[in-house]
């Protein structure tokens, strides 16, 4: 957004979630910046990423887990 609202809120997501990384692309035609940070609690979704919505982004977000979340949860299925 030329007024800036677009920086000033993913620089302040960045800060509250401090991404193990971060990449900024195109997709679908539109900026797009994908970051890989760990989410301990899916109540932090609402207030972190609220001003991105206020700055007219798009979100969509992809839980993933590195290989000791299948291990984990495959050692309690007893596989």
């Amino acid at each position: 957004m030329s007024d800036g609202r677009g920086t000033n809120a993913s620089g302040g997501v960045v800060e509250q979630l401090k991404p193990e990384a971060a990449y900024c692309t195109l997709q679908n035609g539109r900026r797009a910046c994908l970051m890989v940070f760990d989410m301990q609690d899916a109540a932090q979704m609402p207030p972190t990423l609220e001003p991105l919505f206020h700055a007219n982004s798009t979100l969509s977000l992809q839980p993933v887990m590195n290989l000791d979340g299948p291990r984990a949860g495959l050692t309690g299925t007893g596989r």
